[in-house]
């Protein structure tokens, strides 16, 4: 079974917990990312979502001006680089995420979304099928 090592995204973009909502919104869009890592006293301290956005921002009636530490969750697993996709797959199913933060020795070194898990999930299945096929061919 593959782990997400490979597919870790090691360059995170994070912003300082003040940093309003509309801010975050605007680095996600411009960068092309679903998520920013949130940082306190230089230290990463959670996450905030596209998903947070709109359920905990823009739902709640807020234009923007909120702080991303206000919006972000910090109950979200953090997963070493080692994890199975299958492990970091079901950590998001059951903490309803797309993404996780990837600690090594109780540091963020990464992100790790969902397409990322399911890029190394369907690299896992090429290989196998082209081992089988090696097999077939009994090459």
């Amino acid at each position: 079974m593959a782990t997400i090592e490979r597919h870790v995204t090691n360059v995170l973009v994070a912003l300082d917990a003040l940093t309003p909502c509309r801010e975050a919104a605007k680095v996600m869009r411009d960068k092309k990312i679903g998520s920013v890592a949130v940082r306190e006293a230089g230290r990463v301290v959670g996450i905030i979502t596209e998903r947070d956005l709109v359920a905990r921002v823009l739902a709640a009636g807020d234009n923007g001006a909120m702080p991303i530490g206000e919006a972000m969750r910090t109950d979200l697993p953090r997963v070493p680089p080692t994890t199975s996709e299958a492990e970091a797959a079901e950590l998001m199913r059951t903490n309803y995420t797309r993404h996780l933060l990837v600690e090594e020795t109780g540091r963020v070194v990464g992100i790790i979304s969902m397409r990322d898990v399911i890029q190394v999930m369907l690299d896992d299945k090429q290989f196998l099928i082209e081992q089988l096929q090696t097999y077939i061919d009994g090459r």
